[in-house]
């Protein structure tokens, strides 16, 4: 029998025991491409001015100029999409930080419109005082023939004198075609009585979005009437004592600028979700130009921005296409030429295959399924301010306006991430970023960050002891034994900042 030696018998090398780094508070959200300034057609070459002279991000400008554009022409035409045909309507969404030029974007693109409403302004002071002199007049008559009716009896008299006093004499409609902050109730009575073409234009959205029209008492007929206006669909309002009032016709364009953290809530509310509120806007957030806008590099064109106001101020004094006893609009239909049409249905067929299951879009369904229509209006918005009289949309224009569409919605689609993070996580990341970029020292006090914190949210200590201990839980921060020595003084509370 043979004696074979026992095996040898390895023992494995010990692994080194590695400490897992700090975690990401929230998952990377990727940068955006570039904005499509070439597709933007006719109102590339003012785009281009304003962002020049401001230096701000050109989707900023770009989503201005599409918006008042769409407020101009939105009560002429509506286009035909592959659903049948729609308003010229935009909603737009901008977000973009504190300091960013918005006002500065917007203020431009809104001159010919602001002196157009001034001149309405100015002339409807004339005839309301007219009107109050014929009005006053009609009440004095009727007043006299009630009074004798009541002296003599005679109702039946009084009847036949009220008749031939006529209606009383209406008063002149409002001219205001834009809003900044209505209420649904103060919508619809700006449709009631004045302009059917109207636009909420806000360089401060905020204040509309955090308002009393999207209180949690009145955020869903809000958001319901929003909707409904969008599709053209009829504005229906009923109250108690004031009656029921249905109002056709009418069309709104929209565009706020709102700053990250107003825009995070709002986006992460559901409802704005369910109700298909927020798929209807074309959102973009901008990566900022702060720190890069030197005056050396600031061009002008003063020619573009003068093209665009005389092109803005001639629609605006064109007559609306309306019934003028109901305001109604009557809008002529915009076809879509045979290749135009083509193209909007192979981008449709490419956003509907993107929703099925694992597909690029099956996050995003919402904005996804109307896409294909934003294209349509945005291509309809493009030609009719070029042509009020245009006969259809061009493939050119078509393919244009997927081009826009298609970023908009990729970054609906970047940004629907975003929404998700909590208000308190989205502090704690701004505090690790400063932390990590800013602050000069390997330690932090609370008291550091309650005093130099780049945000006004911070400032507070309740506030940044919660974004504190996020990143402690994190492994961003590590707490230090209490009697420290930090900067040359023993502390009570210091913690030290991991950099990975």
């Amino acid at each position: 029998m043979s004696i074979h030696a026992a095996p040898e018998i390895r023992i494995p090398e010990e692994v080194p025991f590695k400490v897992e780094g700090p975690q990401p508070l929230v998952r990377k959200i990727p940068s955006g491409e570039p904005y499509p300034v070439a597709a933007l057609g006719p109102l590339q070459a003012v785009v281009e001015a304003v962002q020049g002279q401001t230096q701000a991000p050109v989707a900023i400008p770009a989503a201005s100029a599409l918006s008042v554009a769409s407020l101009a022409v939105q009560g002429f035409r509506d286009v035909e999409t592959l659903g049948g045909e729609r308003p010229l309507s935009l909603y737009a969404l901008t977000i973009a930080q504190s300091g960013e030029r918005k006002s500065s974007c917007d203020a431009p693109l809104m001159a010919a419109l602001r002196s157009y409403e001034k001149e309405e302004h100015d002339t409807r002071r004339d005839e309301i005082t007219s009107w109050e002199a014929k009005h006053a007049l009609w009440k004095g008559d009727r007043d006299r023939v009630l009074a004798d009716a009541k002296k003599t009896d005679k109702r039946a008299g009084a009847e036949i004198n009220l008749a031939n006093l006529g209606p009383e004499p209406a008063a002149p409609p409002s001219t205001d075609r834009t809003v900044t902050e209505p209420t649904y109730e103060g919508l619809t009575r700006k449709f009631a009585e004045g302009v059917p073409s109207l636009g909420i234009f806000s360089d401060e959205g905020g204040q509309f979005l955090g308002g009393f029209a999207m209180s949690s008492d009145n955020r869903q007929k809000t958001l319901a009437a929003l909707n409904d206006v969008w599709q053209g669909n009829a504005i229906r309002r009923t109250r108690a004592g004031d009656g029921s009032l249905t109002l056709f016709g009418r069309r709104l364009a929209v565009h706020l600028m709102v700053q990250p953290g107003v825009a995070r809530t709002f986006m992460a509310d559901p409802m704005s979700a369910d109700t298909g509120f927020l798929p209807r806007f074309l959102i973009c957030e901008p990566p900022s130009t702060i720190g890069t806008r030197f005056q050396a590099n600031a061009r002008q064109n003063n020619q573009a921005l003068a093209d665009f106001g005389a092109r803005l101020g001639t629609i605006l004094r064109t007559a609306l296409p309306m019934d003028e006893k109901t305001r109604e609009l009557t809008p002529v239909p915009l076809p879509l030429s045979s290749v135009a049409r083509a193209l909007l249905s192979a981008y449709s067929d490419a956003l509907e295959a993107g929703q099925a299951p694992g597909g690029e879009y099956a996050n995003i369904t919402g904005y996804a399924s109307k896409s294909a229509e934003q294209a349509a209006r945005i291509a309809g918005v493009m030609t009719v301010w070029e042509d009020l009289h245009a006969t259809e949309v061009q493939p050119q224009t078509m393919a244009d306006a997927i081009t826009l569409a298609q970023f908009y919605l990729s970054e609906a689609q970047r940004l629907s991430d975003a929404a998700n993070v909590s208000e308190k996580v989205g502090i704690a990341e701004t505090l690790r970023k400063w932390l990590l970029e800013a602050w000069p020292h390997p330690e932090v006090l609370p008291s550091d960050v309650v005093q130099r914190a780049p945000i006004r949210a911070l400032r507070e200590s309740p506030a940044t002891r919660a974004a504190i201990a996020i990143l402690e839980d994190h492994g961003w921060l590590v707490s230090l034994p209490k009697g420290s020595v930090v900067r040359g003084i023993s502390r009570k509370e210091a913690y030290r900042i991991v950099r990975a």
